[in-house]
């Protein structure tokens, strides 16, 4: 009698496990996930130059409700060139070199001035941006027009991104001249500079004039010679930033 019951656990165990080997049998068919970019048309805000994965709003230094230029449009483009303000100063027959504020942002950020450009073509075929100054510091309204030997230099830029895995572009010591010729900036080369890069000029120091504490950027300068007569009025010149699908060398 227990051998013919050890029989049957037998034959229903060996049963059971048939069963489970037939439910266990798979089948598999293949399907596919699929992404394709374009290049952007979209206007690229300007970033935080001490994060660029945060926005940050610019103001004008000389009127800080009047609203900052957009970037271009298009997948090559510039997003966001830092005005300078080289500040009120004192007339002087000395020789001085000024240096420009620091950039503000609306909402009180304090930051180093910087030209940011996108590249969302895609291609990683490179480009290079340039800067011209367009004429001489001048006002046409007071009888010393010209800040005659008046001379702009930018020194310390450092690309910066929030872009992974991408090659940094080139960048320059820049020293304008008024009389229009075009200096680099940056340059990506061939696989390099994909994506959003800022070029930040030095970084933000308190220098005291007078009684009051400026925050400035020592990396962009303003050279005027002594010898150059200065009215008591505010003198302008402008900069005209060019960004080229031509790749760097």
């Amino acid at each position: 009698m227990k051998k013919k019951l050890t029989t049957s656990a037998i034959i229903i165990a060996t049963a059971l496990l048939s069963l489970s080997t037939v439910q266990a049998a798979e089948k598999n068919y293949p399907s596919e996930g699929i992404v394709e970019f374009k290049a952007s048309e979209s206007i690229t805000p300007p970033v935080d130059p001490t994060d660029p994965t945060k926005p940050i709003n610019p103001v004008d230094p000389d009127d800080p409700l009047k609203p900052i230029e957009p970037g271009t449009q298009g997948p090559l483009s510039i997003d966001f060139a830092s005005p300078l303000n080289f500040g009120r100063n004192e007339i002087t027959n000395k020789d001085v070199t000024y240096y420009a504020n620091a950039l503000t942002g609306a909402d009180g950020e304090i930051v180093p001035n910087y030209v940011q450009i996108s590249d969302n073509r895609g291609t990683s075929a490179g480009w290079t941006l340039s800067v011209k100054q367009n004429g001489q510091f001048t006002n046409k309204d007071t009888k010393h027009k010209v800040l005659t030997g008046a001379e702009i230099v930018f020194e310390q830029g450092a690309a910066v991104t929030s872009m992974e895995d991408v090659t940094a572009p080139t960048t320059y010591k820049m020293t304008l001249d008024p009389a229009g010729a075009s200096v680099p900036v940056m340059s990506a080369k061939v696989d390099e500079g994909e994506g959003l890069w800022l070029s930040v000029f030095g970084s933000v120091e308190d220098i005291i004039e007078g009684t009051e504490t400026i925050k400035k950027n020592k990396a962009i300068s303003l050279s005027i010679p002594g010898k150059t007569p200065k009215d008591a009025v505010k003198y302008t010149t402008s900069l005209t930033w060019t960004l080229s699908d031509v790749p760097g060398k």
